[in-house]
């Protein structure tokens, strides 16, 4: 699940503003559950460039190489809006056939 999820998350973390591709990295790798390394995020920010969900623009750095900054478009924007509507129904659904497999689990201990 988490496959198909990460992009949308990568997509969040964009909301607020642009970030560079290690901010990304970190940003998710200190998510709880979210393990994630760069082998895995910068193919994904290139396939959502190529898809046209973000843009980016190379700057240099004060500390260091140039970095590549990431942003939103605004058909990233619609997909992220898509997802997270989507998103609450299937997790409203996954919610309630737990709480029921809870309970009956309760109740064959109890």
């Amino acid at each position: 699940m988490r496959r198909g999820t990460l992009p949308f998350c990568v997509l969040a973390l964009l909301v607020d503003g642009e970030r560079y591709g290690f901010e990304i990295v970190k940003r998710l790798s200190d998510t709880d559950g979210m393990v994630t390394t760069e082998g895995t995020i910068y193919p994904l920010l290139s396939r959502l460039r190529r898809e046209g969900l973000i843009e980016s623009e190379w700057r240099e750095s004060p500390t260091g190489p140039p970095r590549r900054y990431y942003q939103l478009t605004p058909e990233g924007r619609r997909a992220l809006a898509d997802f997270v509507g989507d998103w609450g129904r299937f997790r409203d659904a996954i919610d309630s056939l737990l709480v029921a497999a809870k309970e009956l689990l309760a109740r064959k201990e109890g």
